[in-house]
């Protein structure tokens, strides 16, 4: 055999030989930074829960006598923390809840959660692929079957998600929008107003800046970080008369967060009310009312329903309400059907 022939047998070994070993380095590279890498994508907002999720995961593991279980930091960092993790601790995980009176949402969640991070660990070699396919097999609760659990215990609901959300009728609507003509007034009937108006989040709101606002065009641009999009709505006429006299007033700061937070005497503060801020005055407002427990969430559940009510597409319903997909979009549309629409009798 010349070299040649030789030289052809050899180099194919050589080069495969090379590609395995360049391919085992770069698992471990990226096996060591799965988690980081994971994270670094995800919101603050998204982080905080996942991180509380993970904290309670710790607390039952600790409640069902685990020996040493791991810290929360390290759950959330280290994929070696989640061996000898099993489908039956993660269904216990869940029954746990249940029974420490955590809300049907929460548990749906954190079992959300802890299945992410034992994706990540399988992914990363520490979790057995067969045994994570048991534990993604566990399942939450449907909203049906959440009513029904709700309805046959007995301990109180305890965690952020509420069962369902606070009804808001059109005349209550009206009046947390008719504020006084106060320099908070003119700031809460802009802020009720662009939660019942046009649908935005209270994370959304809080991140609104003075040139945001177009008064000439009447239009309102802002950035919805849940879906990583920028949007751009027409204001309506409630909102742009309250946006106009906010501005107009001189209440709205020169540059900046648009928002402006409040002393305890009722003048405005500095520019920027945080979302906590944004928050506990929607309760306020709404317990002035008569309305216990307002959240900004119920005020774009309001927005939505009415939306829905008022035949909005569903396409156009997820757009402007900024919905990665058609499903919450489509509980509204669903909700606004008239059941015996077009049946003939």
């Amino acid at each position: 055999m010349d070299t040649t022939t030789t030289a052809s047998l050899i180099l194919p070994h050589r080069a495969s030989s090379t590609l395995a070993l360049a391919g085992r380095v770069a698992n471990q590279h990226a096996t060591a930074h799965l988690f980081a890498d994971y994270r670094s994508r995800k919101a603050p907002n998204t982080l905080r829960r996942q991180d509380a999720t993970l904290a309670l995961f710790t607390r039952y593991l600790a409640a069902a006598g685990i020996p040493n279980a791991p810290a929360p930091t390290r759950l959330a960092a280290d994929p070696a923390a989640w061996r000898g993790t099993s489908w039956g601790l993660v269904a216990g995980f869940a029954a746990w809840l249940l029974g420490q009176g955590y809300a049907i949402g929460s548990i749906n969640g954190s079992l959300s959660t802890v299945k992410t991070y034992a994706r990540l660990a399988m992914q990363a070699g520490a979790l057995d692929r067969g045994e994570y396919v048991a534990i993604r097999a566990v399942q939450g609760y449907s909203r049906t079957e959440g009513k029904r659990v709700d309805a046959a215990r007995g301990t109180a609901r305890v965690g952020l998600k509420k069962a369902e959300a606070v009804v808001i009728t059109h005349e209550q609507a009206t009046a947390l929008k008719r504020r006084p003509d106060t320099p908070q007034g003119r700031r809460d009937a802009l802020l009720m107003c662009l939660l019942l108006d046009h649908g935005l989040r209270a994370g959304e709101v809080s991140r609104l800046q003075v040139t945001d606002l177009d008064l000439p065009a009447g239009e309102l641009r802002f950035y919805r970080p849940k879906v990583d999009k920028n949007q751009t709505h027409w204001l309506t006429a409630d909102a742009l008369r309250a946006a106009r006299a906010y501005v107009e007033a001189g209440d709205a700061p020169a540059a900046g967060p648009l928002l402006r937070g409040s002393r305890k005497g009722g003048e405005l503060d500095a520019a920027g009310m945080s979302e906590r801020a944004i928050s506990a005055r929607v309760r306020e407002l709404g317990e002035a009312i008569g309305i216990v427990g307002l959240s900004a969430h119920d005020l774009r559940h309001a927005w939505a329903t009415r939306a829905a009510r008022n035949g909005t597409p569903l396409d156009r319903l997820q757009e402007a309400g900024g919905w990665s997909s058609p499903a919450m979009p489509m509980r509204y549309v669903e909700a606004a059907r008239v059941a015996n629409e077009g049946v003939r009798v």
